[in-house]
């Protein structure tokens, strides 16, 4: 403990602060979300507001920690104090970190600054580390008001200019699986290469069927394919999906493997696969010229694009060509000659698959679903992963093409399987909490919208109206992005709630099962009961199962979806780090009360502080979501075109600190006097 008391003197130089004493009170239950300045909140369910929590009051709590509180009388609202009196849980038990190494002792900088104390660790747990190098720590002591954490490093990931060990850290910090058991490879090299003649006995022979495959250029894992053809009464469109539950068998090695992971992860410069390239890339892909097994939703659909029928049936099949989403909107609607020449026995499918897309979005459209049209951003890195272009990557009519038939299959699997009542999982999304509709009403009303709810509810369609009054307005993005945080997040669930944003009664996730483990789950229950096989004690069976599988699908899906974020933002600050003080375009995305956003043409977004606009003081204008200079009147709105350059970015924090370019000022200043008069003018 020398060491620890050395640390703390030489590096720190703390004091020891006074506890917060237990009361006769009563106390509450929350979980303490920490700061970078030391203080933090917890948030208590049921009580409005968070509670603040200062930094001698915090007892040793860390970010994620599961406490007990004391509030201290007399505030009350979102005014209310507390004191840590018992930490219940560690939220946190392993941290990613850069190391900084000291004769004596070393320390651990975490990744996650919300942690906002830094790792003790004595020599002899360093594992060698030396200054630079991210590491995985274990905290072996939490330490007190006056004394750091105590841990010992676990593992050296690499330092912190090697390539590649970003991502890594990454992986590390969100628990990602990296590799495959040894078992678990050698049951996955048991399967074959090939489909047999067995295999293919009784089921549906569509190898003489004109099918294809559309997914990006670089895609391996083509677990769907498509077939349509015209009918006297309107189309017949079959979607048919790997059978990968013919392979991966329940209870098997690479079934429990493929639960625990729940979802492929795609990062920026690598996948996390689901399941093992023998399967993912391998005989469940569905690869042109190869003979493959698959469960087909073939579905009968009227001029209007109502299914009046449907089959479900195990089929074998052979794509004809692996097409991409680029040269297919180039046919479909640009109308390229050479391609057009090269595809022309699919050219009438492809026409009418476009044509039938436009009737199934039009459907839709008028049923109320609502669609978020914000475009990804495709990161091209080079041979060390380093970011060498950044680029919007927009939706076209061939991707909302094959989006529209896996909807088209996911909500007439969903609905069939409710009204035979059978054990199933499905994708719900539930309608947003009234508290959040109330403030986005109020919200909008800044700006001359707004939307009917009830005192329960809301229907979709009063956002899709939303969506489309504010299409080409400056408050398109701030609007766009607030409704998305109004909606709940989408889940798995075992009774079919319905999905709100789709505007449907009836969903599920049936169209990816080499990617997502709840397809797979119910393309079993399905082949069940194609076979007659799911009596009462199978569907016992998965009655009993299915809850649990659904929620560890939810939670693997979340830490997917925030590690591909994460990296996605990493990718970001990296390729800007390289151009600070270069001048770019962008358009003001969002303003706060400590300055404003501005998103450029690549996707990037920064932020222009108001303590960095040193030419005004400027204050925030909130009913017209406006920056305006108290001396000068010079004002800066939503949708205004602004020149900046880039001043600073902050990788451990993911930021990107911007400026307003001063030859452009006066330009701005004109551009923004006719935003404000639309905005001022009624809607």
């Amino acid at each position: 403990m020398e060491q620890q008391k050395e640390y703390n003197q030489n590096e720190y130089k703390q004091k020891e602060q006074g506890k917060g004493r237990r009361s006769a009170g009563n106390t509450l239950t929350g979980q303490y979300q920490g700061t970078a300045r030391g203080f933090g909140f917890v948030t208590v369910e049921g009580l409005e507001g968070d509670v603040f929590i200062s930094e001698k009051d915090a007892n040793s709590a860390m970010h994620g920690d599961l406490v007990e509180i004391r509030l201290r009388p007399g505030r009350r609202g979102k005014n209310r104090e507390g004191i840590v009196t018992k930490i219940l849980t560690r939220g946190q038990k392993q941290l990613i970190g850069t190391f900084d190494r000291n004769k004596k002792f070393g320390f651990v900088v975490p990744d996650q600054i919300r942690i906002g104390r830094d790792i003790f660790v004595p020599i002899e747990d360093s594992m060698g580390a030396q200054n630079g190098h991210k590491v995985l720590v274990e905290i072996v002591d939490y330490g007190s008001a006056g004394r750091n954490p105590q841990g010992r490093i676990l593992e050296i990931i690499g330092h912190i200019n090697d390539p590649g060990t970003d991502i890594a850290c990454i992986v590390k910090s969100y628990g990602l699986p990296e590799g495959f058991s040894d078992a678990v490879m050698r049951e996955a090299a048991k399967l074959p290469d090939t489909v047999s003649e067995q295999e293919m006995a009784g089921r549906k022979d569509i190898r003489d069927w004109q099918t294809i495959t559309i997914d990006g250029e670089d895609a391996k894992d083509l677990d769907d394919a498509v077939t349509l053809r015209r009918t006297e009464t309107g189309y017949l469109l079959g979607v048919h999906i790997a059978d990968v539950s013919h392979y991966v068998r329940e209870h098997s090695l690479l079934d429990k493997e493929a639960l625990k992971r729940g979802t492929s992860v795609y990062l920026t410069d690598k996948v996390i696969p689901m399941l093992p390239h023998k399967l993912s890339n391998g005989i469940c892909s569905l690869n042109a010229g190869c003979d493959r097994l698959a469960l087909s939703c073939i579905m009968e659909l009227d001029a209007k694009g109502t299914v009046r029928g449907h089959e479900i049936v195990e089929t074998v099949l052979q794509v004809n060509e692996r097409m991409n989403y680029t040269d297919v909107n180039k046919i479909v609607s640009d109308h390229d000659e050479a391609l057009c020449s090269r595809y022309r026995d699919l050219l009438p499918m492809l026409e009418d698959m476009a044509c039938l897309a436009n009737i199934l979005r039009k459907k839709r459209q008028k049923r109320g679903y609502v669609d978020f049209d914000f475009p990804e951003t495709k990161v091209i890195l080079d041979k060390n992963g380093k970011p060498l272009e950044l680029k919007p990557y927009e939706r076209n009519t061939a991707t909302r093409m094959i989006e529209e038939f896996m909807l088209a299959a996911n909500e007439t699997i969903a609905e069939d399987y409710f009204w035979q009542e059978a054990p199933f999982l499905y994708r719900t999304h539930e309608t947003p909490d009234p508290e959040k509709i109330s403030r986005l009403e109020t919200l909008i009303s800044n700006f001359g919208y707004y939307i009917k709810s009830g005192q329960e509810s809301v229907h979709p369609k009063e956002f899709q109206k939303l969506l489309e009054k504010i299409g080409d307005t400056p408050e398109e993005a701030l609007i766009s992005r607030i409704v998305l945080r109004t909606m709940k997040q989408a889940r798995y669930t075992t009774e079919c709630t319905g999905h709100f944003g789709l505007a449907t009664k009836y969903y599920c996730h049936f169209t990816s099962p080499i990617r997502r483990y709840p397809d797979l789950q119910i393309h079993r229950i399905i082949k069940e009961t194609i076979h007659g096989s799911r009596n009462e004690k199978r569907n016992a069976h998965y009655a009993r199962i299915l809850p649990d599988v659904a929620v560890q699908s939810s939670e693997t899906e979340r830490r997917a979806d925030e590690a591909e974020r994460e990296c996605l933002k990493l990718k970001k600050v990296e390729y800007m780090q390289e151009r600070i003080g270069q001048v770019y375009d962008g358009v003001i995305s969002g303003i706060t009360n400590w300055g404003m956003y501005v998103e450029l043409e690549n996707t990037v977004e920064g932020l222009i502080r108001v303590s960095a606009m040193t030419d005004d003081y400027y204050y925030f204008d909130e009913p017209h979501y406006a920056l305006v200079g108290e001396e000068t009147g010079r004002q800066y709105c939503l949708g205004q075109p602004v020149t900046i350059r880039v001043t600073g970015c902050d990788l451990l924090q993911r930021t990107i600190d911007f400026e307003i370019f001063e030859e452009e000022t006066e330009h701005g200043q004109g551009q923004c006097e006719t935003d404000r008069q639309q905005q001022e003018s009624p809607i």
